[in-house]
């Protein structure tokens, strides 16, 4: 048992010791444990399945899309920036200066 519940996405292992049978919940690769496990004694895959998933969900609300739309037509709109310039009243004047 210690060997297989070091796997990585093992969430609980039970043993029979009456049928000789190892259990093990999670999301872990089937391989990987009967590979871990023939390094001790035989073994074989007896069933893989998922595991069972509470009947019992919430509902989450309906969005009303409305509301959505609205959030988004109203942005946040930065503002142009004001350009500045200067006019020189000597047309010969140097450019660099």
């Amino acid at each position: 048992m210690k060997s297989v519940s070091g796997l990585p996405g093992v969430c609980s292992v039970s043993m029979d010791t009456n049928g000789k049978k190892i259990t093990v919940i999670g999301d872990v690769d089937a391989v990987d444990v009967v590979r871990k496990l023939r390094r001790h004694c035989h073994a074989r895959i007896d069933f893989v399945g998922p595991a069972k998933v509470p009947e019992n969900k919430k509902e989450e609300p309906e969005y009303n899309d409305q509301i959505v739309d609205f959030a988004y037509a109203y942005g946040d709109y930065n503002p142009h920036m004001t350009t500045r310039y200067c006019v020189e009243e000597n047309p010969n004047a140097c450019v660099i200066c």
